[in-house]
Formats: structure tokens, C-alpha cells, sequence
């Protein structure tokens, strides 16, 4: 089971949408067990459409700040 650290949020106005590796992304095409670094640049969120940049950890550094982040 993946640990908050290894979950990421996004950061979307309106969004949330949390990435499982031990889901992956069946949308994107992203197999189970796949970590979010290794997540290709070209990843956007299911729901939103935002980058990579557009999400934190639920957990550990990086996590505390609240970030707003546009959607493409």
C-alpha cells in the first residue's frame, strides 16, 4: 500500500484528484505501480488537465504549502 509520501494531490482550483501509484492512471495510461516521478513530463491530471507541477505530496517536504495552480 503506498505511503502518504508517495501520493500526490493536485493543487487545482476545484480539483484533489490524488495520484495512487498503486493505481496508476487508467485514463492516461499509466500501469499500477508506477511513482509519480516517473511519470512522464506529458502527464496531465485526469480530471483537470494540470502538469506535474500542479501537484504536491500528501506528506513530508513540499506538502505544507497550498498551492494554486492554473489549468492548461
Amino acid at each position: 500500500m503506498a505511503k502518504p509520501e508517495e501520493m500526490y494531490q493536485c493543487q487545482t482550483t476545484n480539483c484533489g484528484y490524488i495520484y495512487n501509484p498503486d493505481k496508476g492512471d487508467r485514463k492516461g495510461k499509466v500501469p499500477a505501480g508506477t511513482a509519480f516521478a516517473d511519470l512522464p513530463e506529458s502527464w496531465r491530471c485526469p480530471i483537470c488537465g494540470g502538469t506535474k507541477k500542479c501537484f504536491r505530496p500528501l506528506a513530508g517536504p513540499g506538502s505544507a504549502r497550498e498551492v494554486t495552480c492554473e489549468t492548461p
